[in-house]
């Protein structure tokens, strides 16, 4: 039976295939405020509001002029869908590693393993999201890297793709709409993007 959240839209990215075919929900891991494992929850009820407190990741990847990039998220999401967002962003399974799962979702939406991948702290946050009635309740942990190979993203996963310079990002965010979280997990991650990329980028 598909899951269905508050707007109406199939969540089929809220469930994974087993070789025979069945659909099984995808299990989050639940965190207290300091960050440590205390459960689990489905994917979507997580999100319900107001929202279950669980472990996140999202990625910064810059190319060697230091430019951000981009993703716009594919209109199949049933979350934030069509919105522009940070390289890569999602939730580790029960028990795997942030970092790990930060590199195999970068993979698998864009195609591409980052030619380096740092971590950058983590920050904590509750975000609702309008549009889809949905709410981010995350403990999430920031990664930065360099991407130096072509994105191949994921049709089912990415719309667009972009890199920005700072000002570049400051244009868009003004004309286009941007996940709830982005600029939260951007400044959050600021201090490391500057180490990687030099004072020169801008960030």
């Amino acid at each position: 039976m598909p899951i269905t959240p508050a707007n109406g839209q199939t969540a089929e990215d809220a469930a994974v295939r087993t070789p025979g075919g069945a659909a099984e929900p995808i299990m989050l891991e639940l965190v207290d405020e300091d960050g440590t494992t205390i459960g689990t929850a489905e994917k979507l009820a997580a999100h319900q509001p107001p929202g279950q407190l669980h472990r996140a990741f999202s990625v910064f990847l810059f190319d060697e002029k230091g430019r951000l990039l981009l993703q716009r998220r594919a209109l199949g999401k049933y979350h934030s869908p069509g919105v522009w967002s940070n390289t890569c962003c999602g939730h580790p399974y029960p028990g795997e590693a942030p970092f790990a799962a930060a590199a195999r979702r970068t993979a698998e939406e864009l195609g591409v393993a980052p030619a380096l991948l740092a971590e950058a702290g983590t920050v904590r946050y509750n975000h609702p999201d309008p549009s889809s009635g949905l709410v981010e309740q995350e403990y999430n942990h920031l990664f930065v890297g360099l991407v130096r190979a072509e994105p191949a993203p994921d049709p089912e996963e990415i719309g667009e793709i972009a890199f920005v310079t700072p000002a570049e990002l400051a244009e868009r965010h003004a004309e286009a709409p941007f996940s709830a979280w982005f600029m939260t997990v951007l400044d959050a991650a600021r201090p490391a993007v500057r180490e990687l990329t030099g004072r020169s980028a801008g960030w």
